[in-house]
């Protein structure tokens, strides 16, 4: 109850800013797919519009989620208006966006009454074609019209690019970053392998059953930090040698899908000619 209570309340304080302009508010990400944790996990939206909303409107929805974030959910948040959605292009393009990340550079501009963050300029970002994907596959409407009429068709290509671009990151970071990095190398390993769009408890589960024996005890661990918040020491033997098996495993996969994708576009390209 305190999740819908907070979300609910997020939903209508953001439809009393947009206005007229509100189009739908649609849930992904871990809240979506079952695998909430309100201990470890955001609470990830996109909201559209019907058009670019303003700076005057971007500013109040900053101040708001300032407000929110946290309290007791950590909010990640992108608004999109209905261009760019009915004109699909990768990256995705969006007008406003709030993660906690995000925090300190909204509370400057506001503070200051700045426009470097704040400002009238639309985006673009990767991460779009994944949200939209696991949207469209798993996603939950709150209010607005059903996902199918809003969201486009992204296709494959824009989805595995999008994921991984975040894989190569937690290749460089996974000693750094350990819980985050381990489970996210698992989900583009398990969907490049079996097609399947997982949330992180879904791929840590994957990863326990289906990965060699010797990795176990490693995805236990993070299992545990990421959910429970123990501290677990890891050694960086033991995380080159997990990563090590799935880059290469992914390698095989991507290269081989790569390959079909070529081979179809070349099929098709020779089906045009023989048609002209």
């Amino acid at each position: 109850m305190e999740i819908k209570d907070f979300v609910i309340s997020l939903l209508y304080k953001m439809k009393e800013i947009l206005n007229e302009d509100f189009v739908g508010f649609y849930i992904h990400g871990s809240l979506a797919m079952g695998g909430f944790n309100s201990k470890s996990s955001d609470i990830d939206v996109l909201v559209i519009t019907n058009k670019t909303m303003t700076v005057g409107t971007k500013r109040k929805l900053a101040e708001l989620l300032l407000r929110r974030s946290n309290e007791p959910f950590p909010i990640e948040i992108s608004f999109m208006n209905m261009e760019p959605l009915n004109n699909w292009t990768h990256p995705g393009l969006f007008d406003f966006h709030f993660s906690e990340i995000w925090r300190g550079r909204y509370q400057e501009d506001l503070s200051k009454n700045s426009y470097h963050y704040l400002n009238g300029d639309v985006r673009n970002d990767a991460d779009l074609a994944a949200h939209i994907t696991i949207i469209n596959h798993r996603g939950l409407r709150l209010e607005g019209p059903p996902i199918a009429e809003v969201f486009p068709y992204v296709p494959q290509s824009h989805f595995i690019a999008s994921i991984m671009g975040d894989y190569q990151d937690c290749l460089e970071n996974i000693e750094e970053d350990t819980v985050y990095c381990v489970i996210n190398l698992i989900r583009v390993y398990w969907y490049l392998k079996e097609g399947v769009i997982s949330s992180k408890q879904e791929a840590a589960n994957w990863g326990l059953s289906s990965l060699p024996e010797e990795f176990r005890f490693t995805i236990i661990k993070v299992m545990k930090c990421k959910d429970e918040k123990e501290h677990y020491g890891f050694e960086k033997r033991e995380l080159l040698t997990l990563k090590k098996f799935i880059n290469q495993n992914v390698q095989v996969l991507y290269n081989r899908m790569a390959d079909l994708q070529s081979t179809s576009i070349s099929f098709k390209k020779e089906n045009k000619i023989c048609e002209d």
